[in-house]
């Protein structure tokens, strides 16, 4: 009994945390978006990296692939020097 309710916790908590990631996504890209619309001090070979990490990002997170989606994201992110 406990090793099944053990299990449905830990299947809540994944399916939880997959919402919490699949949301935050989109926000990445929003954040990649707008600040590649401002001034960017990076060089043309930077910022061709960030817009294909971005993209990458985006079809990832449009295949249900999440966590591969955020890591792409994160690091456009990191190039771009947002959080």
């Amino acid at each position: 009994m406990k090793k099944s309710m053990l299990g449905a916790c830990v299947l809540s908590l994944s399916l939880a945390s997959s919402v919490v990631m699949a949301g935050s996504c989109p926000l990445q890209v929003k954040k990649i978006d707008a600040a590649l619309a401002g001034k960017t001090d990076i060089s043309d070979e930077m910022l061709t990296k960030v817009k294909s990490l971005r993209n990458e990002g985006e079809q990832l997170h449009k295949s249900g692939k999440h966590g591969e989606s955020m890591s792409k994201l994160l690091e456009a992110n990191s190039i771009l020097g947002i959080e």
